[in-house]
């Protein structure tokens, strides 16, 4: 594990964004905190496959449908044949970020800065590999999976999410659930968050799920630096939640990034995105590693993450496996 500076360090630099890790990653350095999970983490995290079982944390591409996000569609599925003996597929209207899925380091800008690294304009476009997901295909994430689970926690104390009001969650409920679960964050680890939002959005009733469509309200963390500090001082590799975007929406009126990302009303995608180079997973599916984790008292696995191997993406689905 490289030497890095704390969050406080890194709000101090005056060589790079304040609150970035712009430059601080050796060897492949466009892969952001990707980097922090390599062989030691892999060969460590074998050891959490003790009984022979694979989960498959990924919904299906068709299953938000709508889209929590106006701007994306469900794929349209074509199946085409030469001749009577063979088949072929096309995906038409294709958004690969509309169901389970895994942010990259093109999908935000930091304002006032750039792309992460400082990588151009220019640079992000199709087919360019600047930032593009295929680096984290052609060396996939991979590493310790610490699922946390904040909906258990909250369900044990009498005090479950009320997923209908889109509450904002903070880093001292992850620490908390740990505490419940006996278990600590690792350098290097894959961290998934259990809320159980997903779940509920997609077997809560029609008019619910629609005015919740309609206001683009959802569970999540609020945008504070605080969130940002825990995700860099425990070095993760990754941070994905079965909620809609990782942090809370509508954006709280309070965001600490009111000023640094106007465009979007304070959220913090570009802290964590832009700026830490933090891979971010959104609307995974967590419901039956989160069964297994409680039943068999144990919370990691050995969690692989592989992208589409598409050159210059923005994002992809997660395509991510426990093992345990």
């Amino acid at each position: 594990m490289p030497l890095l500076p704390t969050y406080a360090e890194l709000l101090d630099r005056t060589d790079a964004p304040p609150g970035s890790s712009w430059h601080l990653f050796d060897g492949e350095p466009e892969r952001g905190m990707a980097n922090l999970a390599g062989s030691p983490q892999i060969l460590r995290a074998a050891r959490c496959v003790r009984d022979g079982r694979a989960l498959n944390l990924d919904y299906p591409l068709d299953a938000f449908d709508p889209p929590m996000s106006k701007a994306r569609g469900i794929p349209r599925h074509r199946i085409t044949a030469r001749h009577d003996q063979a088949r072929d597929d096309v995906l038409d209207d294709f958004h690969l970020q509309a169901s389970t899925q895994i942010d990259g380091l093109r999908h935000r800008r930091a304002s006032g800065h750039g792309f992460y690294n400082g990588v151009p304009d220019e640079d992000i476009t199709p087919r360019s590999p600047r930032l593009g997901v295929q680096l984290w295909a052609e060396t996939p994430l991979a590493g310790r999976g610490l699922l946390i689970d904040v909906e258990g926690l909250l369900r044990d104390r009498g005090t479950p999410l009320d997923h209908a009001a889109g509450p904002a969650l903070t880093p001292d409920l992850l620490d908390a659930a740990l505490d419940a679960q006996g278990a600590r964050v690792e350098d290097g680890d894959l961290v998934l968050v259990h809320t159980g939002w997903a779940r509920w959005y997609l077997t809560t009733d029609p008019a619910t799920r629609a005015e919740t469509r309609q206001s683009r309200r959802a569970t999540g963390f609020a945008q504070t630096r605080d969130f940002a500090a825990w995700c860099w001082d425990h070095r993760i590799a990754l941070m994905a939640t079965d909620t809609f975007a990782v942090e809370v929406l509508p954006v709280l009126p309070d965001s600490d990034f009111l000023h640094s990302a106007p465009e979007d009303a304070g959220m913090m995608h570009q802290e964590l995105i832009a700026k830490l180079g933090l891979p971010l997973g959104e609307l995974w599916n967590l419901t039956a590693l989160a069964a297994d984790c409680r039943a068999t008292g144990r919370w990691d696995s050995l969690l692989t993450v592989k992208p589409l191997h598409l050159t210059g993406g923005v994002g992809s689905p997660a395509n991510a496996t426990a093992l345990r």
